[in-house]
């Protein structure tokens, strides 16, 4: 008994390593962004599990990087930072590519950071904290290269 307990105990560790592995992994597919002269190489999150998941655990990532959340509607969005180690900032999207809001977000929070409500977004595009400030990109510029609308 005193075995099979610790074998159990080994596999639920091993299960959740391996999960925590899989989630610092890349989800899902990447293109190149431009912002301004800039260029962001970004992750999709296109599907309802990847925007969930998000970078969740992740534990750095390169400084032109980002994620970018696709939301199948137009909408207020808003993000949180759960088991999400990286302090991040968040530029949210109108369908046409121009920035609405920029957040900034502390890491492991559970604070709502939302795209402001009189503009409806499309995409919200997550990058290390104060990429956009230090790039001066602000809100009313656009982002390029952005997946084209369903």
């Amino acid at each position: 008994m005193k075995n099979s307990l610790h074998r159990l105990s080994l596999s639920i560790a091993m299960m959740a390593c391996a999960g925590i592995a899989q989630a610092q992994a890349p989800q899902g597919k990447s293109l190149q962004l431009s912002a301004g002269m800039h260029l962001i190489q970004a992750e999709v999150a296109a599907t309802e599990e990847q925007r969930e998941l998000g970078l969740m655990y992740r534990e750095k990532m390169p400084a032109n990087a980002g994620m970018l959340f696709v939301f199948g509607n137009p909408s207020t969005q808003c993000m949180w930072m759960k088991n999400t180690p990286l302090p991040l900032s968040v530029a949210f999207i109108d369908a046409s590519g121009k920035i609405v809001n920029i957040e900034d977000m502390q890491p492991h929070t559970l604070d709502s950071h939302c795209s402001t409500r009189t503009v409806p977004v499309r995409y919200a595009l997550e990058m290390n904290l104060g990429w956009f400030k230090q790039k001066n990109i602000k809100p009313g510029m656009n982002i390029g290269n952005l997946p084209a609308l369903r």
